[in-house]
């Protein structure tokens, strides 16, 4: 039976086409393109609710969830003229005109292009210069139980709430949590980044064997949060958006009482439109509860004043003024020791000692530049797809079995990298309960198929 090139949908009074409605989008739960358009028009008014008069970036899964994607800040040339868009200014320096959706046909038209999940700005196209959304995203560690996220999660509920404010959380249809504040128009993105560090940290102090505030990866335990999806420029998936899982999962709003005994994996494509026809939707109040930052303003001034700086920015950022050193802890410079031959001698002179001073060692004649890792870190695999790069992790595992069972969950480090259009995926081992001994040498990673990440002009980088 010949497949049916397009499916007509009609919505908020306009036609919208569906094209390749048969394209298989998740394999193993059997869900197609269409599916994924009808699955948004079912829940279409919560949805709109998370997005709507926000610049959103386009992630395309134009082969299926199970397939790379790529990011498209830019709208396609090829639009009706009905699409709206405003014109968004990066950190880089460049600026893109961006897809604003505003009702369910603008909606379904850009989850027609591949897009399986919702990525919008945390700003109106109103003011691109004053975020309404504050996003606190966080982000467990390789091997952190779902409990502990969800008592983070609570943690960061109660310093809201002392600082005057209403979170709303919502699983991250993934592993994490995220919880969205609406704030008034009065700050810039830098005062929103440094109360979502102030959050950081408060949750820190109070549950520091479960939470973490610490940007570098080999530093961090527990659940992370990600302070700097506050930054200009960054996304995070939107209430109600279907997630590339093998299941389809949504990144479901919750009510509070629901984080503790929730269960991720039952929210899906296949059940949440369900679940809203007969619950509603949690999140119904979010527009109505404007708060104000000045309380977690007051939190970071108090840190700053006890001697907390700022942390690490993205690396797309310019270098801030505050800002610590961006090289990774195990990549720093040690301070230099006095070697203990020189201070012997420098001893002897000021006795005025007769004797001869030990011979000094030569010193090199000049730095290698080379700065030596406090942290025994390989890189064992790199690749634009993630599948490829565990499939390297694993054989890295067959051949070095000895070590490999000396690793702990947090050894391996998978660092999701961003190119121009897309990401990809490094995966890097910590060999510190490894004895030294015993420690299997650098191999040329594999697979070793990182993107070309050198600037072609006419490629037209999203940022």
């Amino acid at each position: 039976m010949a497949r049916a090139r397009s499916h007509p949908l009609e919505l908020a009074g306009r036609t919208v086409e569906i094209t390749n409605p048969d394209k298989l989008y998740f394999p193993a739960a059997g869900l197609t393109k269409l599916d994924v358009a009808l699955y948004y028009v079912a829940v279409g008014p919560a949805a709109l609710r998370g997005i709507a008069g926000r610049p959103i970036v386009l992630k395309r899964y134009v082969d299926g969830a199970d397939q790379p994607a790529f990011y498209q800040k830019r709208a396609p040339d090829k639009r009706p003229d009905w699409i709206e868009t405003v014109t968004l200014a990066f950190p880089s320096g460049r600026t893109a005109e961006e897809v604003v959706v505003r009702d369910l046909a603008q909606l379904v038209w850009i989850v027609n292009l591949g897009c399986i999940d919702l990525h919008p700005h945390p700003v109106r196209a109103s003011d691109l210069e004053h975020p309404d959304e504050l996003r606190i995203d966080l982000d467990p560690g390789p091997g952190v139980p779902w409990g502990a996220v969800c008592e983070v999660a609570l943690q960061v509920n109660a310093v809201l709430g002392e600082r005057g404010l209403l979170g709303w959380p919502k699983t991250s249809g993934s592993r994490g949590i995220h919880i969205w504040v609406r704030v008034a128009q009065s700050w810039g993105f830098a005062e929103l980044r440094r109360a979502a560090l102030a959050v950081a940290r408060e949750v820190e102090r109070r549950v520091p064997a479960l939470a973490t505030s610490k940007w570098w990866k080999e530093e961090r335990h527990g659940v992370f949060l990600d302070y700097n999806q506050n930054a200009k420029d960054r996304t995070t998936a939107a209430a109600w958006s279907v997630r590339p899982t093998p299941d389809a999962r949504v990144s479901m709003p919750l009510e509070w009482s629901q984080v503790a005994g929730c269960d991720p994996a039952a929210y899906t494509l296949r059940t949440v439109p369900a679940l809203l026809a007969e619950h509603g939707d949690p999140h119904a109040g979010i527009d109505d509860a404007v708060g104000d930052l000045g309380g977690l303003l007051e939190l970071a001034a108090a840190d700053e004043a006890a001697g907390l700086g700022d942390a690490p920015w993205p690396p797309q950022f310019a270098k801030q003024p505050s800002e610590p050193s961006r090289v990774q802890p195990s990549r720093a410079r040690k301070p230099r020791v006095a070697r203990p031959e020189a201070a012997e001698g420098a001893a002897a002179e000021d006795r005025g000692a007769s004797a001869e001073a030990p011979a000094r060692k030569r010193r090199p004649a000049a730095p290698t530049g080379r700065r030596k890792s406090s942290q025994p870190l390989i890189v064992v695999a790199q690749s634009v797809d993630a599948a490829e790069a565990a499939a390297g992790l694993a054989r890295w595992k067959a051949r070095h079995p000895a070590a490999a069972a000396l690793l702990a969950v947090d050894d391996v480090l998978t660092d999701s990298m961003r190119g121009w259009s897309s990401t990809w995926t490094r995966i890097r081992i910590n060999l510190r309960h490894v004895p030294e001994a015993e420690r299997p040498p650098p191999e040329p990673p594999d697979p070793d198929n990182p993107p070309d990440l050198s600037y072609d002009p006419k490629m037209r980088p999203s940022s």
